[in-house]
């Protein structure tokens, strides 16, 4: 599924838009507190916050500073594609395992107010930047198509995300014949 990462981010969005205006109203209506609002909401916000980098990444954008590049032929913008992406990749690659390790060292700390465990808050950064390898995985690749067929980068991935919109659709429309 192209969308899952959208899926789980706008039901986190919703859950924490109504978790924290119920929160509001307790407060200033009912004079009363919930105590578990104000974490559950800034944990949401930590989990939607790093699995949405990924979908920043498929969608190509992420701030660049393109002064130089916007200078270079497609070949050279490809290339130079290639690098950033593989920074981007080792950086990820090294959050994920210091970031795997503080989760584990923290499963048998508890949130006060959730009362869930420490690591499932760390696991956020373990899965967002994970995902975010593969997707700078599929933005290699697309700089070595570019590479091969002259195209810029930017038509390759509008190219891709169409072809995702048109998966999708058949995909809704096979379930629709089913049902």
């Amino acid at each position: 599924m192209n969308y899952a990462e959208e899926i789980i981010l706008v039901t986190m969005f919703a859950l924490m838009v109504v978790v924290i205006f119920v929160q509001v109203i307790m407060r200033y209506v009912f004079h009363s507190s919930l105590t578990w609002s104000e974490e559950l909401g800034k944990f949401l916000f930590v989990w939607i916050s790093w699995l949405g980098i990924s979908i920043g990444e498929k969608r190509g954008e992420h701030i660049k500073i393109t002064m130089l590049t916007d200078k270079l032929n497609v070949k050279w913008q490809h290339i130079f594609n290639l690098i950033s992406e593989s920074i981007v990749i080792a950086i990820c690659a090294v959050t994920v395992y210091y970031s795997a390790i503080m989760a584990l060292q923290s499963t048998t700390i508890h949130y006060a107010g959730i009362h869930i465990s420490v690591f499932w808050g760390y696991l956020a950064v373990v899965v967002g930047c994970a995902v975010m390898i593969l997707r700078a995985l599929g933005t290699c690749m697309l700089s070595a198509k570019g590479l091969c067929t002259g195209k810029p980068l930017s038509s390759l991935i509008e190219k891709r995300n169409a072809q995702d919109d048109i998966e999708t659709v058949i995909a809704c429309e096979d379930v629709e014949k089913r049902g």
